[in-house]
């Protein structure tokens, strides 16, 4: 399993790299920020609130524990780059498959994409699970799911436990 755009569940330093968990940097956040939570500022739709200036100068932003560089969630934003070690990685696992399984993607992006075309050049079958329609819904011949990964997953790691008697 490669998670090529990264994970909300860690942090990484923009200074010296290193990772953190989310949990825990979250825990420093909210000790340094007492009664940051308490606060009640109506949410918008898209998820944001407005704060206002005040409560933002009071607020205190927690820097690596390691060099002091600011943190930032370790994803690859829009405009980012995949890095090459991950994009390496993807493609060596797609050369050894027997199958590729895409999860929870659009894969409306070529760094998720190309790996569902070196698949389908090398013949290989192409499941896709994702809510929405996906760049590569045409090539997914075996298996296109419309669900949630969280409710797909648990579902076929059942059916192969059960298949391979586990």
């Amino acid at each position: 399993m490669i998670e090529l755009h990264g994970a909300l569940s860690r942090v990484v330093c923009l200074g010296c790299g290193a990772r953190f968990e989310r949990a825990a940097v979250h825990d420093r956040l909210l000790r340094d920020n007492p009664g940051w939570l308490d606060r009640v500022v109506p949410i918008a739709p898209d998820g944001d609130s407005e704060l206002d200036a005040a409560d933002l100068a009071q607020f205190r932003v927690v820097d690596c524990e390691a060099c002091g560089a600011p943190l930032k969630p370790d994803v690859v934003f829009f405009g980012g780059s995949v890095p090459s070690e991950v994009v390496s990685s993807a493609y060596a696992l797609v050369d050894d498959a027997k199958a590729l399984l895409v999860v929870g993607s659009s894969l409306a992006v070529y760094s998720g994409f190309r790996f569902v075309l070196r698949a389908v050049n090398r013949g290989l079958p192409v499941a896709l699970v994702n809510v929405g329609s996906t760049r590569a819904d045409r090539f997914a011949l075996q298996a296109r799911i419309e669900d949630r990964a969280g409710t797909v997953l648990p579902r076929l790691v059942e059916s192969l436990s059960k298949r391979n008697g586990g």
